[in-house]
């Protein structure tokens, strides 16, 4: 009898193809894949079905028929629902961490001519390797070349797809076949991110490591004794994801130049994160500019596009052009390479920086990073407003309050650096903050925060002033 009634229940439902020659499905198959379409409807009927057998179990009765719609125009409005709510895998999210500079969320925000420049070339054809004056092939890394000579007043520059492969190209350059010997300080052999250890890019490099000075304090002297025929490259890692203090000291870049100098031996220095811009202009403390990192002489310099410089995605290598000629003849090159989109990025962002004024204002990074107090206080009001005028908003599950907080960089980039913020406190009446994090996280824009003392925080720094819509949004829905 059990059997009969689940057989009765299964006959009930239409079958996929059924559903798929329905004229509006027929529609939607003009906008979505057609295997796609397919497989949306299956996990719909088969969903359905699952609850039918549930709902039997429990029930145990043939009545239970009259609680399902088992008709065509059922299905196609449920997949109609969910087609019109459709998303990628990788989607927007609202930024409310503080976190500027967030690798989990895709790090640097884009300048609006920087989209504009990756749209027109990215959807058509482009001179990306053809001289346009000689009219034959050209190098790809001419559109770059000449912003960061001009910036950097470097000799010659490369770019490749992260700052890594920056580090681990220059390295095996020098390194490569032979048992070359790459001299660094004990205090900078560093992690990177991701479990990327400065040490195991050098050995997968070729390079044989040779440590020199104590943790916390090295010397001009201990590069100096440790150099010997097999010495190829003095590296120079900048501390730029943490920080040591007290007891420590370490070679300026102009004191290994001068030992390089001395010795004939070319040094080069990763500067991690990278910045065009003196940030002491924004309250922050010091950080070693990329151009004054050239100016001290180092030979080669290597640092990231999407971190401080607020570009895409990146791995700059400038410096003298007998060394960057030399890494651009390595077979690594055509591996590490950038593409067009990246190009048209990185030459839009760069151009920004012809005028430092410019590049602060219109360069997101920038300019999330030098808000002041106050402009985040407003803005923070502003938000607070539009949720109190709100009718889809039930203002008696939450409460609200702007309140003080901190912000950080992110990035790797001043790791030991607070920036004074201010958040949206947000705390429901019936559900956790957590919880209240998850349904959040579940909108159709996901909003992510942070959780401090059982309170959900939006920090107003890094959440954007066309952020605000989709945080109305998100909170309604919340309140339904």
């Amino acid at each position: 009898m059990e059997n009969n009634k689940k057989h009765d229940i299964m006959r009930q439902f239409p079958s996929v193809q059924a559903v798929l020659q329905d004229d509006a499905v027929i529609r939607l198959a003009e906008s979505f894949p057609h295997e796609f379409i397919k497989e949306k409807i299956e996990e719909l009927i088969k969903s359905e079905k699952n609850k039918a057998i549930e709902f039997l179990n429990l029930k145990n009765e043939p009545a239970v028929l009259n609680n399902f719609n088992f008709t065509v125009d059922y299905f196609v409005r449920k997949l109609t629902e969910d087609l019109n709510n459709f998303s990628y895998s990788l989607k927007r999210v609202v930024n409310g961490t503080g976190v500027v500079i967030h690798t989990n969320l895709g790090r640097s925000i884009l300048p609006e001519s920087v989209v504009k420049n990756i749209s027109k070339i990215s959807s058509s054809y482009s001179n990306l390797e053809f001289n346009l004056i000689k009219g034959k092939r050209g190098k790809r890394y001419s559109h770059v070349e000449y912003l960061l000579r001009k910036i950097l007043k470097c000799e010659k520059a490369i770019v490749v797809n992260n700052n890594a492969a920056a580090v681990f190209m220059a390295l095996s350059s020098f390194c490569a076949g032979a048992k070359k010997e790459v001299i660094v300080s004990r205090g900078e052999l560093v992690e990177i991110g991701g479990s990327f250890r400065i040490p195991d890019i050098m050995r997968a490099s070729g390079a044989s490591l040779v440590e020199v000075g104590a943790t916390n304090k090295t010397k001009p002297q201990d590069y100096e004794s440790a150099i010997n025929e097999n010495t190829a490259l003095l590296l120079k890692v900048h501390q730029s994801n943490f920080r040591m203090s007290g007891f420590v000291s370490a070679p300026s870049s102009g004191d290994i130049v001068a030992i390089g100098e001395k010795h004939n031996i070319p040094v080069m220095e990763d500067l991690g994160s990278g910045s065009f811009i003196n940030l002491e202009r924004f309250g922050l403390p010091y950080e070693p500019t990329a151009q004054e990192v050239v100016d001290a002489g180092i030979d080669i310099v290597t640092f990231s596009g999407d971190k401080l410089l607020g570009g895409p995605q990146a791995g700059i290598i400038a410096g003298k052009a007998v060394y960057i000629d030399m890494i651009a003849s390595n077979p690594l090159n055509r591996a590490f390479r950038i593409d067009k989109m990246t190009l048209a990025a990185l030459e839009a962002i760069l151009f920004e920086y012809l005028d430092i004024e410019r590049a602060v204002k219109n360069i997101p990074t920038l300019f999330l990073i030098s808000q002041t107090e106050g402009e985040i206080r407003k803005k923070a009001v502003r938000l607070l407003n539009k949720i109190k005028k709100s009718k889809n908003i039930d203002k008696n599950l939450f409460d609200f309050k702007i309140v003080g907080d901190f912000s950080i960089v992110g990035g790797g980039a001043l790791p030991d650096y607070e920036l004074k913020t201010f958040v949206l406190s947000i705390v429901h009446k019936k559900i956790s903050a957590s919880e209240l994090g998850k349904f959040f996280r579940d909108c159709n824009v996901p909003v992510i925060g942070k959780i401090k003392n059982e309170e959900y925080l939006l920090d107003m720094r890094t959440v954007l002033e066309e952020d605000f819509n989709d945080v109305l949004n998100a909170v309604a829905l919340i309140s339904k």
